[in-house]
């Protein structure tokens, strides 16, 4: 049997992983729709943690696509004001671990569900921007997490064809599900965002860790030899 390829792409959620939630999406998603007339519980919004946000204001806009688009538009102006205010801060070690995979010759891509709009404004304000090889944002795919399409995506651009050689990272139930559906790798969980461990130990995961700071060492104790899929 032949030995399984190198690893060559690691693809990393945005908020909750990379960096904070210092502007509260959820309390924002929240706002946005009751503005607008939709309410929502706290359930829901936790299950939507990491999925498409334009994709489940569509679905919950009973006045069709006008109207969703005015909530999203509502949506973005609220995200943008707060972290305008509260600023874009880095999960601790993050831009280290991504300066130490860019070493090992591995590609480095950010997968999330804001669009680019927000997604450039974010990263203008990180200090580990130029580490990122490729940026998918869910609207530019045609469903969001967790289909695994945003992967496939950063596989393109990033040219990787195996997906075998890439690996997974996310704060979601939706990010686990999307690696599992992509067929990655190896499928890690951080433990810095949206979900708790009691929650992420019912998703499919080959592990789950402190932050994305960790992902370096733990690549390293599993070389892409002995790599097994994320477990179903």
């Amino acid at each position: 049997m032949s030995a399984a390829p190198a690893l060559r792409l690691v693809v990393f959620d945005l908020g909750g992983t990379l960096i904070h939630d210092t502007a509260d999406v959820a309390a924002i998603f929240k706002a946005a729709l009751e503005r607008h007339g939709l309410p929502v519980n706290e359930r829901q919004l936790l299950a939507w943690r990491g999925a498409a946000k334009r994709e489940v204001i569509t679905r919950l806009a009973a006045g069709g696509r006008a109207e969703a688009q005015h909530v999203y538009q509502t949506f973005q102006e609220l995200l943008i004001g707060a972290f305008a205010q509260r600023g874009v801060r880095a999960v601790d070690g993050a831009a280290q671990a991504l300066e130490r995979l860019t070493r090992r010759g591995i590609s480095i891509a950010l997968t999330t569900g804001f669009d680019r709009k927000v997604t450039e404004g974010l990263l203008a304000r990180l200090p580990f921007a130029e580490r990122i090889d490729a940026v998918v944002c869910a609207d530019e795919v045609a469903l969001g997490r967790p289909a695994p399409y945003m992967i496939f995506h950063a596989m393109e651009r990033t040219r990787v064809e195996d997906v075998h050689a890439v690996v997974n990272v996310g704060d979601t139930d939706n990010d686990l599900l999307a690696g599992l559906h992509a067929g990655v790798a190896a499928n890690l969980g951080v433990l810095s965002g949206a979900h708790d461990r009691a929650r992420l130990e019912k998703l499919p995961h080959s592990a789950l860790l402190r932050s994305a700071a960790e992902v370096p060492d733990w690549l390293e104790r599993f070389p892409a030899a002995e790599k097994k899929k994320a477990r179903r």
